[in-house]
């Protein structure tokens, strides 16, 4: 097991589509874009063209996707009373997620555009963002609010929102009218001739439409993280002569399913066989009688076949048989006695390199070196699988442990019986991943040195300070 920790210190045109048809991820909303206090100008009602696409429409958890959010109409009009410039306007805004996983993604464009007249309506902008998939199954993206700033003369906001389709409310009360918003400033009442001089009640303004939600413009499809298979089993004695019953522990298997524990011979199983229950734990207890001389290994496993899902790995067993001695003959008997498969790691905490604030991206590190001895003999391999889990900082701040990704990197020592094979490049995550493994053979075992470089994507604006995880290692 390791402790991990890492720290933190605009105008384009919307693709063309043929003709009459609308392009994929392309929808329209309605729209209410408040223009800035200062240009003194009204609302602006109407609707949003807009188009959400990414770069990954079926990401793995733990992937980061790009997301472009380009809006191609928008009802806002240039704020001030002079022609806007070339390049001076920027454009922020959100993405809204649905589905499996829920929560906004922040995107920003450059600071582009072509000049805009008087009164003229703001051109088409484009804004990207990133998000990392935390949870497998179908997620929606939906356009969301967006703010268009201008640089000129003034810094100015003309924030857009996705306005609702609600029906306004009742007309409100005289005494309501303190809480409308200071930006909109009604009109003095005009008093009649027959009027008395002191004022009435002040008139409101139309209300604002109610804050809505624009339709799904994206989906994708995320799937999850492959699950490590630890199944394994243990045999009370490893050798024996034809029709003795072996004690076979198991470990790892579903609570409560059937599971066959049986003989192999190299890949093939033999007719020794016996089925068993898992307990709660998925501890599988049986007693399996050796008959079999053909039998070399003990496998147990789930379902109608032994497969590398749902199967453990091979425990070797020897069925011995006598042979008559002529006379005048003696049996001398020399034993190699199995060990153990074990590892041993070179210090129990990984610093990542830091991120810069804002920018997020890349923290770099290494785990520390994992040596693996495996001193059984026989004819299982083994596995070393990692989890991690989420980073966190200081007041719960979190970073998923979906996001740290591992180049593995395996070496045997000279004259170890066994290849050793690294675990794919990709990401780490809390449902586990591949170190390194050897795979069965008829006689396996060796010295093994197991590293990885590590790689933890922090998403910008992450705040500043150190998060930490824990990676655990399990060697079977």
């Amino acid at each position: 097991m390791a402790v991990l920790a890492a720290a933190t210190g605009g105008a384009l045109s919307t693709p063309a589509a043929a003709e009459g048809e609308t392009p994929p991820g392309q929808v329209e909303f309605p729209t209410h874009c408040l223009p800035p206090q200062e240009a003194g100008l009204p609302p602006a009602d109407g609707p949003t063209t807009a188009r959400v696409t990414v770069d990954d429409v079926t990401p793995r958890v733990g992937d980061t996707v790009t997301v472009t959010y380009q809006v191609a109409r928008t009802p806002a009009v240039n704020p001030l009373s002079v022609a806007l410039p070339g390049d001076v306007l920027t454009p922020t805004g959100r993405i809204v997620l649905g589905g499996a996983q829920q929560g906004e993604v922040t995107v920003v464009g450059a600071k582009r555009n072509d000049p805009v007249a008087v009164g003229g309506a703001l051109p088409a902008v484009t804004m990207t963002g990133t998000f990392t998939v935390t949870a497998p199954g179908e997620i929606t993206l939906a356009p969301g609010g967006y703010t268009l700033h201008t640089g000129h003369l003034l810094e100015l906001d003309t924030v857009c929102a996705v306005a609702g389709g609600a029906e306004p409310g009742p007309e409100p009360s005289a005494s309501a009218s303190a809480s409308a918003s200071a930006s909109a400033v009604p009109s003095p009442p005009v008093p009649s001739p027959s009027a008395p001089s002191s004022p009435g009640p002040l008139p409101l303004p139309a209300p604002a439409p109610l804050p809505g939600r624009a339709p799904v413009a994206q989906r994708i499809t995320a799937s999850p993280l492959p699950t490590a298979n630890v199944r394994a089993v243990a045999l009370g004695t490893a050798a024996g002569g034809p029709g003795a019953k072996v004690k076979v522990t198991g470990a790892g298997f579903v609570p409560g399913a059937e599971v066959t524990v049986a003989g192999r011979a190299g890949t093939a199983e033999t007719a020794d066989r016996v089925t068993a229950k898992a307990d709660e734990l998925g501890v599988v207890l049986a007693e399996l009688p050796v008959t079999d001389r053909a039998t070399t290994a003990v496998v147990a496993y789930e379902g109608a076949a032994w497969t590398p899902e749902r199967g453990s790995g091979p425990a070797a067993y020897t069925v011995i048989v006598a042979v008559p001695l002529p006379p005048g003959s003696q049996t001398v008997t020399a034993v190699v006695e199995p060990g153990e498969l074990g590892m041993t790691q070179e210090g129990d905490a990984v610093t990542l390199a830091a991120v810069p604030y804002g920018d997020g991206g890349a923290a770099a590190g290494r785990i520390g070196t994992v040596t693996v001895k495996d001193a059984r003999g026989g004819p299982a391999g083994w596995s070393l699988i990692g989890k991690v889990t989420d980073f966190t900082g200081a007041g719960g701040l979190r970073i998923p442990g979906a996001s740290l990704s591992w180049t593995p990197t395996c070496a045997a020592a000279p004259g170890s019986p066994s290849a050793c094979t690294p675990g794919s490049a990709g990401t780490v995550g809390p449902d586990g991943a591949v170190l390194a493994s050897t795979g069965d053979a008829t006689l396996v075992g060796g010295t093994f040195t197991v590293d990885a470089a590590v790689t933890l994507q922090v998403p910008p604006y992450t705040p500043p300070g150190a998060y930490t995880a824990v990676l655990t290692l399990t060697l079977s």
